[in-house]
């Protein structure tokens, strides 16, 4: 099967190798503890320096980051929880695997549960909370400007969960933020090729219609924005994947 392991190998400038250097490591706080893991491991998964499938072993880490495997561990456990990193029946532990058959279903879901959060939000958002959507889409539209596919990414996530928790329903909520945060390493390779190709799009203010069907309380247009977004997310990893897959390796 095919998956993200098997495309080319990206430009050397923009990403590094599979895991942080010892070096590296041990120059940081050993009081950070499990949190600073955390935060590293999910940093070199999101921007694929730890690429899908790539192994994850405790003893390694915790010597690489010059901690016991407890505060390793708890790391781990929190990576596994927001569907990043994989436990396998004979208990490797690795770099959740994407596989590009599954791609259809990740759009699937994503568009059913955007279209229901972002409708909600239309039908039931304060005042307050369109001042935040428009607040956390400013933040995004500076990450853009920046050129950092990181803070674009994290950007991104942080408007569309602004908006699930204007929805005021709370059980999607949780379902919305993993399904976002499992995408955030294809929204990373889609950032990437839109802002580095020539061919491709430019990102643009592209939650405009939106936020403007939020503010005017109008469900449909929302939910028809909030489609819309999904499918020109698609397109724009799509367009990616035809450019950058070998010949041998088509997805369509």
């Amino acid at each position: 099967m095919i998956n993200l392991n098997a495309r080319p190998s990206f430009r050397a400038h923009d990403y590094g190798g599979e895991t942080m250097s010892k070096g590296t490591a041990e120059t940081e706080p050993r009081r950070h503890g499990g949190r600073y893991i955390y935060e590293e491991l999910r940093k070199q998964i999101l921007t694929l320096q730890l690429k899908p499938g790539a192994p994850l072993d405790e003893v390694s880490l915790a010597e690489q980051f010059g901690l016991s495997r407890s505060p390793v561990r708890d790391a781990l456990a929190r990576l596994i929880s927001e569907g990043l990193v994989t436990i396998l029946p004979n208990r490797t532990t690795l770099v959740t695997p994407f596989e590009i058959e599954e791609f259809p279903k990740y759009i699937s879901a994503l568009d059913l549960i955007q279209r229901a959060v972002t409708r909600l939000a239309a039908q039931h958002r304060t005042d307050a909370d369109l001042a935040r959507i428009r607040k956390a889409d400013d933040v995004y539209m500076q990450a853009v400007e920046s050129g950092d596919f990181q803070a674009m990414s994290e950007t991104n996530k942080a408007l569309h969960m602004t908006i699930a928790h204007a929805a005021n329903n709370p059980y999607f909520v949780g379902y919305y933020e993993r399904l976002l945060g499992e995408g955030q390493r294809l929204l990373h390779l889609h950032f990437d090729f839109t802002v580095t190709s020539p061919t491709a799009g430019k990102l643009g203010r592209d939650h405009d219609e939106l936020i403007d069907a939020i503010a005017r309380k109008d469900a449909d247009a929302a939910e028809k924005a909030a489609h819309e977004h999904t499918m020109l997310f698609q397109k724009r990893f799509l367009d990616y994947m035809r450019q950058n897959m070998t010949e041998s390796m088509a997805i369509l």
